[in-house]
């Protein structure tokens, strides 16, 4: 007994349509990725009167902010100050445009940013922030290390399962897209590892230096961004491997009946 040719091609249709919703499953989670690493909106911290506290400090905020200096205390209290906004890669505060000995009633203000250097993403966390003599926090250390290695390797992994993918389609086989679901899965343990280190650091550091009465912290839309990506990268992974599993059982079985 052999498949009719409708149900083959009912069989084929389900595959590729199996396929191409993994693959767009898989660009929309590399763009929210990449998104989320490009932009500074990971945590947010909104400020009561932020006019009025950099007023009262003048530019001296802003210097000590971008001073190659700056320890993670001195700029986390300019976040607190400035309605700061912390990324992977940067750190902003919104300051005066103008920074005169004259102060209007309403300045106008600016958001200004600092990237974070390759040193800065290895450097030692310490007990007491902003205090070296206190000793390595080694969990906060190791914490902010992963949450810059691992969107990184998700990218990477993701990127690399795409090549396996055009591989198998000059190859005319699904039986490669096991590969490539197997790597979109492990992109999206990296990618859920990377979402849990930055929550775990974000609560961490607060214990260490808690946020002052007038200021409210909140996750932003870039750390949002990453948890949507997670499980869609999981779907993604999901679809790669069932399409390519069940193709090759359907095959062998077509070839069994042929054989007979």
């Amino acid at each position: 007994l052999f498949p009719s040719s409708s149900e083959g091609t009912m069989m084929d249709n389900r595959f590729a349509t199996a396929l191409v919703i993994a693959c767009v499953l898989s660009l929309i989670s590399t763009i929210y990725m990449a998104a989320s690493i490009g932009t500074d909106f990971w945590y947010e911290y909104h400020t009561l009167s932020p006019a009025e506290n950099v007023s009262e400090a003048g530019r001296s905020i802003w210097d000590e902010f971008v001073s190659e200096e700056a320890d993670e205390k001195t700029y986390t209290d300019a976040l607190f100050r400035c309605n700061g906004t912390v990324g992977l890669w940067r750190r902003c505060i919104t300051v005066p445009k103008n920074s005169h000995w004259y102060s209007p009633p309403e300045p106008d203000m600016t958001t200004n940013c600092i990237s974070f250097s390759l040193s800065d993403q290895f450097m030692e966390k310490y007990v007491e922030p902003g205090n070296h003599n206190s000793g390595t926090d080694l969990n906060r250390t190791y914490l902010w290390r992963l949450q810059f290695l691992l969107p990184f390797v998700s990218l990477g992994l993701m990127c690399f399962g795409a090549l396996i993918g055009l591989c198998a389609c000059a190859c005319r086989s699904l039986y490669p897209a096991i590969a490539t679901g197997v790597l979109h899965f492990l992109a999206g343990l990296c990618t859920l590892g990377l979402v849990g280190c930055y929550v775990a650091g974000i609560e961490l550091l607060h214990k260490k230096l808690p946020l002052p009465d007038d200021v409210r912290g909140e996750f932003g839309w870039s750390f949002c961004l990453a948890c949507v990506s997670a499980p869609l990268q999981f779907m993604a992974a999901a679809l790669f491997i069932w399409a390519a599993r069940t193709n090759r059982k359907e095959f062998t079985l077509l070839k069994a009946y042929r054989v007979a």
